[in-house]
Order: structure tokens, then C-alpha cells, then sequence
């Protein structure tokens, strides 16, 4: 069986899902994984001391700037207040040091909380975006709103701004900032982190785990490459793994926006126009007028979204608008750009550069209109001028355009190029400092017992669910088809860049990825909530025909959740992976 996928226009395409790994994950839960060694559960100890940590603690390439006793209460973190336990909150700084390129002055910051009653685990929490800040380190690092960070699960927790002090894309004029930033930084934190550990308790953490979202996940991602020796779990949401070509990607989808874009007052488009949200939702709803019985139930969610590319088409699906737009329609022009856009961009040989994304109901999601509008001139633009190129841009030539000027003028066939260009200062290109060197490659990972878990959001609205797919295909292909026993993915139809969207977004993969190295429980599915009224951070954008608390099977991929044909269609206990 091959799964087809049509095209935005309904022309079929083979669709990135392979199903080679549908007969490996019948039953319970796929290929065997008892020829991989087991490792033990973490021990649990009591922390001996804090206050002295920053007096005694005597570190290569460290400084420990603060040390403190914090009392069991509430932590907020991003409006969202977490009931911690009481822990030793430590900061510090690594490889402190002045450019001799830019002048500036750089270091790895960090902090660590460590419980008082400690799980015996270290989680190393990567941040997202482009770093350049010391986040909490709470440890919320799956799905949106978490009710049960790392810290309140009693892990050591480290947080790092990943080797520059502000969340701007200027420490990429430094070249060791860059290489701190796409992978470096992870390994001068771990074996740190993991003596201040054995500092504070007494001994070295049983079982070391990095997760993380966006930013966060490719951070992940890259560890279980490169520093596969060191964590025992990997947890990747929505990971950017390609993230050059995304950022790329997202300066040409600036550029065919900005075709059916209205200008603004200075002349200039104003992409926010090229798709109106009430466009957006329309197509949303003709995608779930279409799609949503597919798995069983009519129930306002779209779970099999192979089967969805193929029976939705934007051509013939969505009313073509013959006079005012009023978001009952869109034009002819709208759907050749949305065409193009969602195949993803392709260079004049035809050859593509990146992959395109999937038709999901999420799209009516405004996170991922805003990556779509507004990410492009504001995020994406300076990050590619001076880190996913080489050599950057200057900060002089950047400041004399506008983030939307570059990336209108930002030319797929040659400046793409520079992603993978080298130069006597900037002798990694930024492709090789960003990206795992050989994502299908992770013997060592495999071979020393390790696991490793991948979530995306369907409605990614910046990088493509569909590499994510590609990534697990090849993964399988060069594991003989058995690279479940060590490594699984997880979508979740509707959600957009790591949590929003029309979606089942609050889960927690941290505690299945720890049963699953420490016990061998290989997740076969993961219950997932929506975020309504009683939630800890309601999600304004689920639809007002669910339940609050619907619960939904995340399924392992390629399965899909799909109705018993009994039960509350509320419920996940309704639902199976098949």
C-alpha cells in the first residue's frame, strides 16, 4: 500500500508517510527491543548542601555566580504559575571570553534548580528560538501549559542561554557563538551540570535526559547525534532540524505572500492581508467538512491527515471568489500562492529546497498565521542574515534595509546557497553547526540502551511535519524497519508550532520517555487533553463543539486515532491507534 497525497491544486503526489512501519506497530506496540540493553531506574537522594555550592563548587571554565535555598511554593513561568518543591537555585557562567571579531563580550549562562528531594535524573532543558536568555528552569518541555514540569517530577533541571547574552541575531558576527549556538554549548553545559550534580547530592545522576521544543527539539535532536554518549533520553517537540532551510523557506514564503498582498501606506505589502483569518477559517472548515468522518466519527477534529490530503482539495473545496472578498471565498490568485506555498520552494531546476507542509484544519490557528505573516520580517530575516549564513551580514548593511526588504530580496538560487558556505573566519558552515550530522544515524544512542521520543504539531506553521516524517522514514529504512524499539514519533493533528491550533495540546512525553528508558514501557500512544474552560491556560481556539477536557490518543506514527465505534467521542478510551 502507498499513501497518495494531492497536491494543493488535487493532482496526486506520493505523500511523505511511508506505511513500511504499519506492520512493525500492530498489536502492542511494534518491533521488539529486547536485544537492546536495558538501563537501570534512576536512584533517589536528598540534596547535602546549596549555600556552599558557590564557595566549593571549583569548575573548568566556571564561574558560579549565586547559589540559593528556594522554599516549596508557586513559580511562574509565562503566566502560567507551577506549585515547585522546594530546591537550590544556581547560576553561573562558562567560557566567559571577548570576541576578537565583534568586541562583545560572550559566555554559556546557565541556571540549575535542584530539588531537595531529587529523582536521581538530570533533564537538560534546551530553550527555543534563538536562545540569547537564561529561561526557568522548570523543565516545561512538552506540550502546552504543563501540569507536571521536570522540576515538580524531581528532576535536576539546567536551563542555558546557549552562549550569548540577548535573544538578538547579532552574536552571529562571532564565530564561536555561532558554533556555541548551533551545538557546542551542549557539550560544555553536560558533563558541568552533571559535577554540580554529584556536587550537591553526592553522586552523579543516574539517568541524564535533554528535551525541548522548536529551537529546543533541533537542540535535542543534535545531542542525540552528537552527544549520544551523554543523555540516556531524548524528548524533541516540533523540531527545527533543517532549520536553515525553514528560515529560508520562511523569507520565500514572504515573497509569494507579498504577490496578493495590499500595500500599505509607505507602498510596501502588508502580508497579514495576503490570507485573512477568516479566509484562513474558512478553508479550515471545508478541510473538516471534508476530512473529519475519515477516522470514524464526525467530531470536529481531523485525525488521519494522509487520508486528508487525499480527499481535500483547495482547488475544488474552497468557493472561488468572483467578486468582494468577505471570507466566503478566496481568489483564484489566493490558491496559486497557498499552492505554492504549501509544496514548499523549489529552485529554478525544479529540485526542492525544503518541504512543503501538510493540509490540516489547524491552519486557522493564528500562531501559524503569524509565522507565516509576520515571522518572516521580524524573526527570520536577521536570523538568517547573520547565523544561517556565511559570511553574516553586517550589523551596518542590515540596519540600512527592513527585516521585510531583506527577505523580499532574498534570492533562493543564490543566497541560499550561503547556508552552506564556509570562509577563513567561518570555517563551519552554518548547514554543519545547526543540524545533526547524520539524523538517521543513531547507533550509539540505539546501542547503549538510549530512547528517544519526537512530537510535532500538524499545523506547523514554520517547520514542515512532513521532514519530521521523511526524518522517521529514513530512520526506519537504515534500522531495517525496527527503529521503534528505540526511537518513536508522535503528531498531533491540529496543533500549531509546539501548542495552539484547534487541538489536543497538553500532554506530558517526559514521564513516557523516563518509563520507557528505565523500565522498557515503550510508549504505544500518549493521552492528550484540550486546554478548555478549568485548564491552567485555556486555548481560545477550540472549537465551541468540544467538550472542555476532550482527551484524544497521541498514536505512534504512522497510526492514527481512530473511533472503537462505541463511546464517548469525548474520550480517549473511545479511540485506538490503528
Amino acid at each position: 500500500m502507498r499513501l497518495i497525497r494531492r497536491n494543493l491544486l488535487g493532482n496526486p503526489q506520493p505523500l511523505a508517510l511511508s506505511v513500511a512501519t504499519a506492520a512493525l506497530l500492530m498489536g502492542c506496540g511494534g518491533s521488539s527491543d529486547a536485544a537492546l540493553p536495558q538501563l537501570s531506574a534512576a536512584t533517589p537522594a536528598t540534596l547535602q548542601s546549596c549555600a556552599t555550592l558557590a564557595s566549593s563548587l571549583a569548575l573548568p571554565d566556571t564561574r558560579i555566580t549565586s547559589a540559593e535555598q528556594i522554599a516549596a511554593g508557586p513559580l511562574t513561568l509565562q503566566g502560567v504559575v507551577t506549585q515547585v518543591p522546594a530546591h537550590c537555585l544556581v547560576k553561573g557562567k562558562m567560557k566567559e571570553r571577548t570576541s576578537t571579531v565583534d568586541g562583545a563580550a560572550y559566555a554559556i549562562g546557565f541556571e540549575m534548580r535542584l530539588p531537595v528531594d531529587w529523582n536521581g535524573r538530570f533533564l537538560h532543558q534546551a530553550n527555543g528560538g534563538l536562545d540569547g536568555s537564561v529561561v526557568i528552569a522548570l523543565g516545561s518541555v512538552s506540550g502546552a501549559a504543563p501540569v507536571a514540569p521536570g522540576l515538580v517530577q524531581g528532576f535536576a533541571v539546567l536551563s542555558s542561554d546557549a552562549g550569548h547574552g540577548a535573544p538578538t541575531p547579532f552574536f552571529g558576527v562571532d564565530p564561536q557563538a555561532r558554533l556555541d549556538y548551533g551545538y557546542q554549548a551542549v557539550g560544555t553545559l553536560t558533563p558541568m551540570a552533571k559535577n554540580l550534580i554529584k556536587s550537591a547530592y553526592g553522586k552523579a545522576p543516574d539517568r541524564s535526559y535533554i528535551a525541548g521544543c522548536s529551537n529546543g527539539g533541533r537542540h535535542a535532536m543534535v545531542a542525540a547525534s552528537r552527544y549520544a554518549e551523554q543523555y540516556d533520553g531524548v524528548l524533541a517537540g516540533n523540531p527545527g532540524f533543517s532549520l536553515p532551510k525553514a528560515a529560508t523557506t520562511q523569507l520565500w514564503k514572504a515573497q509569494q505572500y507579498a504577490k496578493i498582498a495590499t500595500k500599505d501606506a509607505s507602498g510596501q505589502p502588508d502580508l497579514n492581508t495576503a490570507v485573512t483569518p477568516a479566509e484562513f477559517k474558512l478553508i479550515s472548515s471545508r478541510m473538516v467538512a471534508r476530512c473529519d468522518a475519515l477516522d470514524g466519527v464526525a467530531d470536529g477534529q481531523v485525525n488521519d491527515v494522509a487520508a486528508c490530503q487525499a480527499a481535500f482539495s483547495l482547488q475544488n473545496d474552497v468557493p472561488t471568489c468572483t467578486g468582494t472578498r468577505d471570507g466566503s471565498c478566496i481568489t483564484s490568485e489566493q490558491k496559486s500562492v497557498l499552492a505554492s506555498v504549501f509544496a514548499g520552494p523549489k529552485n529554478s531546476k525544479g529540485e526542492a529546497l525544503y518541504q512543503g507542509t501538510w493540509f490540516d484544519p489547524g491552519i486557522a490557528g493564528a500562531n501559524f498565521a503569524s509565522w507565516h505573516f509576520g515571522a518572516p520580517a521580524t524573526r527570520d530575516a536577521g536570523a538568517v542574515a547573520f547565523i544561517f549564513t556565511s559570511p553574516p551580514s553586517t550589523v551596518a548593511a542590515f540596519g540600512a534595509t527592513t527585516g521585510l526588504q531583506y527577505a523580499l530580496n532574498f534570492n533562493m538560487e543564490t543566497d541560499y546557497q550561503k547556508i552552506f558556505a564556509t570562509t577563513s573566519v567561518y570555517t563551519e558552515s552554518p548547514w554543519s553547526f545547526m543540524t545533526p550530522p547524520n539524523p538517521s544515524d543513531l547507533n550509539t544512542l540505539k546501542n547503549r540502551g538510549a530512547k528517544m521520543i519526537v512530537f510535532h504539531g500538524v499545523a506547523d506553521g514554520v517547520f514542515s511535519p512532513i521532514d519530521t516524517a521523511s526524518w522517521m522514514d529514513k530512520l526506519q529504512a537504515s534500522n531495517s524497519n525496527n527503529a521503534d524499539a528505540f526511537a518513536r514519533l508522535f503528531f498531533i493533528p491540529g496543533m500549531n508550532h509546539c501548542s495552539g491550533g484547534p487541538a489536543t495540546d497538553q500532554f506530558d512525553m517526559l514521564a513516557p520517555l523516563v518509563a520507557w528508558v528505565e523500565q522498557g514501557k515503550a510508549p504505544d500512544s500518549v493521552t492528550a487533553r484540550a486546554r478548555g474552560t478549568g485548564a491552567n491556560v485555556v486555548n481560545a481556539e477550540l472549537p465551541a463543539t468540544w467538550s472542555a477536557s476532550r482527551t484524544r490518543p497521541l498514536c505512534v506514527y504512522p497510526k492514527v486515532a481512530r473511533y472503537n465505534g462505541t463511546g464517548d467521542v469525548e474520550s480517549a478510551s473511545s479511540f485506538s491507534c490503528k
